[in-house]
């Protein structure tokens, strides 16, 4: 199927007032599962790769892109390429060579105005070479090692005033909201701010994304969704699921040498991840 962009497949959803899954990726493996798992549910998706998924892969993003752009291009449903949390000029600029259709710029470790103005020159960038683009306001944390701050202390949260200037000046095409996820959660223990995220979809006129939904049980990602979410992350939970089942086999066969053998187990156990986020959530079909 020829490859879609983020942009249409969001601009579907929230027509439909559904939500789009969209997944980190790290090696082949995560490719091949997340397709896979999209593919036994019908439902489009969206494959993200990080900067520190870069970062890992020794900071080359282009073997990484075009064996995504390559498994994407067979899959039988829609699937996009976004560049998630992309803090480095350079690496922005390398987005749309790579065939990513849309990037997540972050400048929201910065204070306002410097989120403002860094994202700003992003967004000038992007648009001028055809990106769909979102960016981050308020501190969902959880990145980079650092331990994460309470998603519920005051200053935390994205502040509906705030989010509506900031993407009037910024010209984001879609925004990231604080209103009580976490990134890297290995537990699905999340509560969120309901009523907070009602405001900002009545402040906004620009698709909103949740971060870090690995923590968020099915009830309340349900929830976000009816609320007006229209782009889920996760990363996490695949993780999880990709080394527990190594982990499990691995203890099951302690003489196996074919590395085959275990990265297939896990493999299949996000693939299996991918259909249970997918179906528990009620997510757009393709």
């Amino acid at each position: 199927m020829p490859l879609t962009t983020t942009g249409e497949l969001i601009t579907r959803a929230r027509a439909a007032r559904t939500a789009v899954a969209a997944f980190n990726i790290i090696t082949l493996e995560h490719i091949e599962a997340v397709i896979t798992g999209a593919e036994s549910v019908g439902a489009p998706v969206v494959l993200q790769v990080s900067e520190n998924a870069v970062k890992f892969r020794q900071g080359r993003l282009l073997p990484l892109a075009r064996a995504a752009l390559s498994a994407a291009e067979q899959a039988a449903v829609p699937v996009a390429l976004h560049l998630d949390h992309v803090q480095s000029g350079p690496l922005l600029h390398q987005a749309a060579d790579a065939g990513f259709s849309s990037v997540m710029y972050d400048a929201s470790r910065l204070p306002y105005e410097a989120n403002l103005a860094a994202t700003r020159a992003a967004v000038d960038w992007a648009h001028s070479q055809g990106l769909w683009i979102e960016a981050e306001l308020g501190e969902i944390g959880g990145k980079d090692g650092q331990p994460p701050r309470d998603a519920h202390a005051p200053g935390a949260r994205t502040d509906p005033a705030e989010a509506r200037a900031f993407v009037t000046h910024s010209g984001v095409d879609a925004l990231a909201v604080a209103v009580g996820s976490v990134h890297a959660m290995t537990t699905r223990t999340a509560t969120l701010d309901h009523d907070l995220l009602k405001r900002l979809a009545a402040t906004l006129d620009v698709p909103l994304v949740l971060h870090g939904s690995s923590g968020v049980p099915d009830d309340e990602l349900k929830a976000a969704v009816a609320g007006g979410i229209a782009k889920v992350n996760i990363g996490t939970a695949l993780n999880q699921a990709m080394t527990g089942a190594i982990r499990e086999y691995l203890g099951a066969h302690p003489d196996a040498v074919d590395v085959r053998t275990c990265l297939r187990a896990g493999r299949e156990a996000m693939a299996r991840t991918v259909e249970r986020i997918v179906t528990g959530v009620g997510l757009t079909p393709a």
